[in-house]
């Protein structure tokens, strides 16, 4: 996925009022605590970006 994909990932999937994501109930109704496993994946591909960038500065 591009990095695009992982931030609109991110932008959709929020913590409702109720504590549930509101990305999941939009997409797919399912009342799924926040985070989900999209939120967590795709954060953690950001993470992995930044850290491949940094240091590839630092060689």
């Amino acid at each position: 996925m591009r990095s695009g994909q992982e931030q609109t990932i991110v932008a959709v999937h929020i913590r409702g009022l109720d504590g549930m994501c509101v990305g999941c109930r939009a997409w797919w109704s399912r009342l799924t605590p926040y985070p989900c496993w999209q939120v967590d994946w795709a954060t953690s591909q950001q993470a992995r970006t930044i850290t491949a960038r940094f240091l590839e500065g630092v060689r």
